[in-house]
């Protein structure tokens, strides 16, 4: 049987922060966070799971991703002062916020001319914050743009706003493998609110010593 995954009921479940043994999503920070943001699409799961991490709480990249979300802060991609067009699909399923590692990777690509190869360099750089290797990166990102027609100096301003981000850019696939098992505990939750319940009961009276997470996870 496929699941849909733009089951209305199951995202008003979600809204509504009734999300107590849902896989990853029924922590009290989370459920907050989750009421905050009013996800509607599986896009929205996958972020959440990216964001409820020390990292993003702290800097302030939560903030704006709810209120660009929510349409308190105009979209840009992916500052105000500094962006670029060839940017916008990259960046739009975050609201703008380089949120991924992998966007990371798709910008330096598009807008510097880096290979597959090359981007993953600096996107391990960029997490190490190597500063011989970040300037050394900082100079190959700026001949590439300039190769494409990028003003240069555009060019480095988008790569301090990358530099920044990457610091706190988690795993897509990661991200996504884990909201996909979210999202279909909570379609059955919400479809299935009796049984699930009742499968969830017994699996933590007959298997004490382990969690609904692990549970879900080995039989998803």
């Amino acid at each position: 049987m496929q699941i849909p995954l733009d089951d209305a009921p199951t995202y008003e479940l979600l809204r509504s922060g009734e999300t107590t043994a849902v896989f990853q999503l029924e922590s009290r920070g989370m459920k907050e966070l989750i009421e905050r943001l009013q996800p509607d699409c599986f896009e929205d799961i996958v972020a959440l799971l990216a964001l409820f991490r020390p990292g993003p709480l702290q800097s302030g990249m939560v903030d704006n991703f709810v209120n660009r979300k929510r349409g308190r802060e105009k979209i840009s991609y992916p500052d105000p002062q500094y962006q670029h067009p060839s940017l916008q699909p990259i960046l739009q399923p975050t609201y703008g916020i380089i949120l991924y590692q992998e966007q990371v990777m798709q910008i330096a690509q598009v807008l510097a001319g880096y290979t597959l190869g090359g981007a993953d360099v600096l996107r391990r750089a960029m997490g190490k914050k190597d500063p011989k290797e970040m300037a050394k990166q900082r100079a190959v990102f700026e001949a590439g743009a300039n190769a494409k027609g990028v003003d240069g100096d555009l060019a480095i301003r988008i790569f301090d706003l990358v530099e920044k981000f990457a610091g706190y850019g988690f795993n897509k696939s990661h991200s996504a493998a884990y909201a996909l098992v979210s999202y279909q505990t909570a379609w059955l939750k919400t479809r299935y609110p009796a049984h699930f319940m009742a499968a969830v009961m017994s699996s933590n009276s007959t298997t004490p010593t382990r969690s609904w997470c692990s549970w879900t996870t080995a039989n998803a």
